[in-house]
């Protein structure tokens, strides 16, 4: 049986590591004329015995390989079938739909790439293939370090400290932005700040945002603004790759929009990018139409919110109108008790009992005095003298005028005066 020197290194990645199995001595590798063989191997399983090899292996489940990208593929699945190659050697890829998906970058055949995956056997064919999770352009690793290593610089100076960071006006009368007056995405912000808060006031600051100009430009734009002091100032473009949004990464650019006399939104690039000018920024959107919408209320909301307000007075109003009236009616209840008209009525009306009383208490008097009276008229008109004269009697008076009511107050020859019932006449004592 051969040794193992003289087969192949099975599963060698060229340039990049290299796996050796010398130390499996399967049946699999005997020939048929060794009295010790057993059995035949599939196909299946000596594929199968090979993946198994290779996934074992920690190195080759997490691998970077750079190359450039040839015989592209691109089926109605949505995966990408490619084959990465140098100048001496090939390897080929798969990248499955969900991935492919997030990439930024347009491929094409040609391209250099850095790409990230593990090894492993298609079986039904026979071929190790690396299954790509990730990939970008040739050269992006140094960007992302430079990237990282400026991030850590303004951070640590303070430049991202969330006490720095200052709220959007919500009313905002003017908005400054900074962008490339030919590019879609300002035509996207203008649109939606027109459609939400037709109010606001544009003030376009206009700069390349792209290029080894775009950092100059982009500062000179804002330090333009920054004289025009607007409410707030808006800075972005559209999507692209790491070198296109790299402008947003400049430390100039970071160090004066960290100057801003007034809050700033960025909207750079999509959902997933991330530049030093976000960090930097008071608030940061996912896109250049998202930062328009943080910018501004919506009128939607706004007629809708005056409206609930306007409903909100109304019944406030007819609220305090009620209770005003409630109010009203309980003064005027209190006033008519309290009223002297009130008081004059009650005091007539108790004039006219007492009136009934009094009259009814002097007709009780009179009859009482009259009954009175006439006792001690009956009683005079039995005392009378005149009553008794009457009756035959007669009253005699002196000539001084006393009553002679015995005989000794008379004297012989005496005048006297004689009074009857009807008149009197004299009389001479004998």
């Amino acid at each position: 049986m051969p040794g193992k020197d003289e087969y192949p290194a099975w599963g060698c990645l060229p340039n990049l590591v290299q796996v050796e199995i010398s130390q499996y001595t399967s049946p699999m590798f005997s020939t048929p004329d060794d009295p010790g063989i057993s059995r035949y191997w599939s196909v299946a399983e000596v594929n199968n015995y090979l993946k198994g090899i290779l996934e074992a292996d920690a190195n080759l489940q997490d691998l970077w390989v750079a190359g450039e990208i040839s015989n592209l593929s691109r089926p109605a699945s949505g995966h990408l079938y490619f084959t990465l190659k140098d100048q001496s050697s090939s390897l080929r890829c798969v990248m499955w739909k969900n991935r492919a998906a997030q990439i930024k970058t347009a491929l094409q055949n040609g391209l250099e790439v850095e790409a990230h995956g593990v090894l492993g056997v298609y079986e039904k064919s026979g071929q190790y293939q690396l299954y790509v999770d990730f990939m970008r352009p040739k050269g992006e690793g140094a960007l992302f370090q430079e990237f990282q290593r400026l991030k850590t610089q303004l951070e640590m100076e303070g430049l991202f400290d969330p006490a720095r960071k200052r709220p959007i006006p919500p009313w905002p009368n003017r908005i400054g932005i900074v962008t490339s007056p030919s590019g879609a995405a300002f035509q996207d912000m203008k649109d939606t700040l027109n459609r939400r808060y037709p109010l606001v006031k544009i003030l376009l600051s206009p700069s390349s945002v792209q290029g080894d100009s775009a950092p100059g430009e982009i500062c000179a734009a804002l330090e333009r603004l920054y004289r025009l002091e607007p409410d707030l100032i808006l800075i972005g473009r559209g999507g692209g790759s790491i070198e296109d949004l790299w402008a947003f990464n400049d430390e100039k650019v970071a160090r004066t929009l960290a100057k801003s006399p007034v809050p700033v939104i960025s909207g750079v690039g999509h959902e997933t990018d991330f530049t030093i000018t976000d960090f930097v920024a008071d608030l940061r959107a996912p896109t250049p139409t998202a930062a328009a919408e943080l910018a501004v209320p919506d009128q939607a909301d706004l007629r809708l919110g005056l409206g609930e307000s306007w409903n909100r007075l109304a019944r406030s109003v007819q609220n305090r109108i009620s209770d005003q009236r409630w109010k009203m009616e309980n003064f005027s209840t209190q006033i008519d008790r309290l009223s002297p008209s009130n008081q004059i009525s009650n005091g007539r009306q108790r004039l006219d009992e007492l009136d009934g009383r009094m009259g009814r208490g002097m007709g009780a008097i009179m009859k009482t005095s009259r009954d009175v009276c006439l006792a001690y008229q009956a009683r005079l008109s039995a005392l009378n003298p005149e009553a008794i004269l009457k009756r035959g009697y007669a009253i005699l008076t002196a000539e001084d005028g006393s009553t002679v009511y015995q005989v000794n107050q008379a004297s012989s020859g005496e005048k006297l005066q004689v009074h009857v019932s009807d008149g009197e006449f004299e009389v001479i004592v004998n």
